[in-house]
């Protein structure tokens, strides 16, 4: 008998479902098993995911190989016709107990229901999951919004809330165990609440949990919709310093015709509105974006409209995808643009982040920042940027210290 062994793709949802999912395993038994939590986000990530399942079937020929997470979700028939795979379980099934104590049992091929009607967030496994540092809890998942080059609703289903009071209990509970960062996660974190009881918002939440826990040291925000942000929201923003100074925005476009083109909810003015009031707010407030290369009938003069965005809007890190068409969605009939001609753009799109981040690096030297150690010799700052020491630090704890230089890339401390 042998643990099983997991393979997590995609995003930080997944990384924390996968932490949930070791425990379902266990408690029902379940070994010599190869379980794989896939990524639907791209076509890419399908591709990566069934090159995954090839290599784990070579090096584990004699495990039961289960695949679920959102390309699972969205096409179970592709993953349940590989030879390699035994057994296909959807998103909503993979949470539940009774699934994995099934596959205690028997071998059932398939276990993936109808996502859409998945009405509440499934209830937590586990408190949180990452390093001694830093934990992520899930708050949100799913997603009401229709992007048109997004298929994770359809892998996620609609958006779901964890109760507030669930949310606070499980913060306290890392507070107690030694966590000094919380970091709130979601698929559409701003959407927070929205399906509860008198509709809370995420602002709310955020102060809710810094009244109720006032020994978490920081909390952070994963990715934000900038067009749902709420007042409640922008107040804990400028009144509470424990509320980290750094923002991940998903703006994924600086061109108003294709925003309109992606169904998305916000025009340029608006992004740029709200980093100058965001700003205004909090003057050192870091902010970070997703933004799509070569979205289908994008020209030059509407990619030029994203390059200038980054510069106008003050962003940093910059997460840059080079648009491909996901099968089923609105965005895969349009029409589409030359390979590298999106691998291009996406090119300058990074280098564009990156000189905003070499200068705003620089423009940190010699101040003092209260750095949490991630390992011996490497922590982040409130404004999440990486800072390496050249002695050991404690792992976990908060450090105080002043910032002696700058690489293009990170501090030093």
């Amino acid at each position: 008998m042998s643990a099983p062994v997991f393979s997590t793709q995609g995003c930080r949802l997944n990384a924390y479902e996968t932490e949930a999912m070791k425990r379902l395993a266990a408690e029902a038994g379940i070994d010599n098993a190869v379980i794989v939590n896939t990524c639907a986000v791209t076509t890419e990530a399908v591709r990566k995911a069934r090159q995954e399942i090839r290599r784990l079937r070579r090096e584990n020929p004699g495990a039961r190989l289960i695949v679920t997470g959102c390309a699972a979700q969205t096409e179970p028939e592709t993953f349940a016709a590989m030879a390699e795979v035994d057994a296909v379980i959807g998103n909503g099934e993979k949470m539940r107990a009774a699934t994995w104590a099934r596959l205690a049992r028997a071998n059932d091929p398939v276990q993936v229901g109808d996502i859409m009607q998945v009405k509440e967030a499934a209830p937590p496994l586990i408190d949180g999951f990452g390093t001694r540092a830093r934990a992520h809890v899930e708050v949100q998942n799913g997603c009401d919004h229709r992007c048109t080059f997004c298929i994770i609703p359809y892998g996620r289903g609609n958006s779901r809330s964890v109760p507030a009071n669930v949310v606070v209990e499980q913060i306290r509970r890392l507070a107690e165990r030694g966590y000094n960062e919380v970091v709130l996660t979601g698929v559409d974190l701003t959407s927070w609440g929205a399906d509860l009881a008198g509709a809370p918002r995420l602002g709310d939440l955020v102060r809710r949990i810094l009244g109720a826990v006032p020994e978490l040291a920081r909390l952070r925000l994963s990715s934000i919709d900038s067009i749902e942000v709420d007042e409640a929201l922008m107040e804990a923003i400028a009144s509470e310093p424990r509320l980290m100074p750094h923002l991940h925005l998903s703006l994924q476009h600086g061109d108003n015709l294709i925003l309109k083109r992606m169904k998305r909810r916000h025009s340029r003015d608006d992004a740029l509105r709200f980093a100058e009031q965001v700003r205004a707010l909090r003057p050192d407030i870091v902010l970070g974006a997703d933004i799509i290369a070569g979205f289908p009938t994008e020209v030059e003069a509407h990619f030029e409209n994203s390059l200038r965005l980054v510069r106008e809007a003050g962003l940093t890190w910059l997460h840059v995808f080079p648009y491909s068409p996901r099968p089923g969605t609105p965005a895969a009939r349009m029409p589409q643009l030359d390979g590298r001609a999106i691998r291009e753009r996406a090119a300058r799109l990074r280098a564009a982040g990156a000189e905003q981040v070499a200068r705003y690096l620089a423009s940190q030297v010699g101040r003092t920042h209260s750095i949490l150690m991630e390992s011996p010799r490497m922590g982040r700052t409130e404004h999440f940027a990486e800072v390496t020491f050249s002695s050991d630090q404690p792992v976990g704890q908060i450090i105080r210290a002043p910032i002696t230089g700058a690489t293009p890339t990170r501090l030093t401390a």
